[in-house]
């Protein structure tokens, strides 16, 4: 009673989609998405963190899947697809890519680290009054995930991990709030 309907109730429409690519047509009138613009769709600028820039850097990584520096319409479409409509195995197999900055297939104690930070500082809003305990999260995802005790986890680990544990899968899995996204930006030009 009296509750604004949230992003989640909304679907995001044919519409919707039109509305996308005419503001990516207007945005982007090379035709093609760079780190710099995508960064500023996501309010990374100048004040933003360290962390916070090379985690967009990760996740633009993540869709520029011919390595060409910068994202076509097709690649969008793509990567709005995954976000909307994609499978749970699929997020999680991007999920893992993001993670992956070096993109050697594997985490390391570093990369689970750095992610952790960033998920955490995300989640409580840079709130400072609520403690986290970083090394105590990388330590329960390594007890749990790293099945051969290598320090290292595996695509494979990492997918079985998630999927078994619940607190592990709300950690780990990328969950941009796309539907919310593409229904905000609908219609608006920069």
């Amino acid at each position: 009673m009296g509750q604004k309907p949230s992003n989640l109730d909304k679907e995001v429409t044919l519409q919707h989609m039109q509305e996308l690519y005419l503001k990516f047509a207007t945005d982007c009138p090379s035709g093609n998405l760079h780190l710099h613009e995508f960064k500023k769709i996501f309010g990374i600028n100048s004040k933003s963190t360290e962390e916070e820039c090379a985690f967009m850097d990760n996740v633009f990584r993540s869709f520029d899947t011919n390595h060409d520096g910068h994202l076509d319409f097709m690649e969008y479409v793509a990567a709005i697809h995954l976000v909307l409509r994609g499978k749970l195995e699929d997020k999680l197999r991007w999920s893992f890519k993001v993670y992956d900055r070096n993109g050697n297939g594997c985490l390391d104690r570093q990369e689970v680290r750095h992610i952790v930070k960033i998920i955490t500082k995300i989640k409580t809003h840079n709130d400072p009054g609520v403690p986290v305990d970083v090394d105590g999260i990388c330590d329960r995802i390594f007890d749990s995930v790293d099945k051969n005790k290598d320090s290292q986890i595996t695509l494979s680990e990492f997918m079985e991990g998630a999927q078994k544990d619940e607190w592990l899968m709300n950690l780990l899995k990328l969950d941009v709030d796309a539907k919310g996204w593409v229904i905000q930006n609908c219609g608006k030009t920069s």
